[in-house]
């Protein structure tokens, strides 16, 4: 497998620091040229910095090609300067990896209405929109390589997140629709769900002191991979500290009651409604294609 990446324009969002940092560099230093998004905000969405000016500068000291846009990606305009911004300078757009997010955790019961929706503002409208106006280039363009960044706390539950796992399952439904509308155009859509030690990481409940720190560089390898020509399209990879898995959706065997079925014939069949012995990878629906 090739990891070359000359030729591409590339735009990582929420590059400024942590992960995304990590896969502009990796991108960079494997040829990309690419767009280094950064508003520069604390983790909970306020404030502004330099922080992509410094990472253009990092990559540029490397020897790569960077460029530095600093907007919002919950802004339609802030999120289409970035495909601008890439079409401009670096003449088109191949790959997108949607990672800008912020946290305002607390558990439902006390969390306001506000911090709900600009977590969700963020993650997954924000992908929505940058990911909109990408999406003509690369479908005209038959390549395109789209990354979501999804979480554990979206797939698996979090105590605390509501708004951030609501976003990030979210963005694994939005990944899934898109995989299908693309495949015919080779866009390839894809999930990653990593763990790392960030800024984001530092605050959250449960967090061992004594632990060793992951890495977040080690989630990068698998960003290149959903970006590279052989990426596949509608999966959700899992990364941390140097392990990578593929993680699914099965469904089981079921239980056939009929169309006459009650409340009651279900409860009598709770168990093989219910077990997991006999399941497969679930599939996606039929529909036909409308233009």
């Amino acid at each position: 497998m090739r990891m070359d990446f000359d030729g591409k324009v590339a735009i990582v969002t929420g590059a400024g620091g942590g992960l995304g940092r990590c896969h502009a560099m990796q991108l960079a230093a494997r040829g990309a040229k690419v767009v280094v998004n950064d508003l520069g905000g604390a983790m909970e969405g306020g404030g502004a910095s330099d922080a992509a000016d410094a990472v253009v500068d990092e990559i540029r000291a490397a020897g790569g090609t960077a460029f530095a846009n600093k907007a919002s990606v919950s802004d339609r305009d802030g999120a289409k300067s970035m495909v601008d911004d890439a079409v401009r300078e670096f003449g088109g757009l191949h790959i997108l990896v949607n990672n800008a997010g912020i946290l305002r955790d607390r558990s439902f019961k006390k969390m306001t209405l506000d911090d709900f929706d600009a977590v969700v503002n963020v993650h997954l409208t924000g992908s929505a929109y940058v990911t909109h106006f990408a999406w003509p280039i690369m479908y005209a363009q038959n390549f395109g390589r789209i990354v979501m960044t999804s979480s554990g706390s979206g797939i698996y539950g979090n105590f605390g997140q509501s708004n951030y796992g609501a976003a990030k399952m979210g963005m694994l439904g939005l990944a899934n629709v898109l995989a299908l509308e693309g495949r015919s155009k080779n866009v390839r859509v894809n999930c990653l769900a990593p763990a790392a030690t960030t800024r984001m990481t530092e605050n959250l409940p449960g967090q061992d002191p004594n632990r060793a720190p992951n890495d977040p560089g080690l989630v990068s390898p698998a960003v290149l991979y959903m970006c590279s020509d052989e990426a596949p399209t509608g999966e959700v990879i899992e990364a941390v500290g140097g392990r990578f898995s593929r993680c699914a959706v099965f469904s089981n065997k079921g239980v056939k009651l009929g169309r006459a079925a009650t409340y009651e014939d279900l409860m009598n069949n709770l168990d093989d409604l219910r077990s997991m012995d006999e399941s497969a990878e679930g599939r996606a629906w039929k529909f036909k294609k409308k233009s």
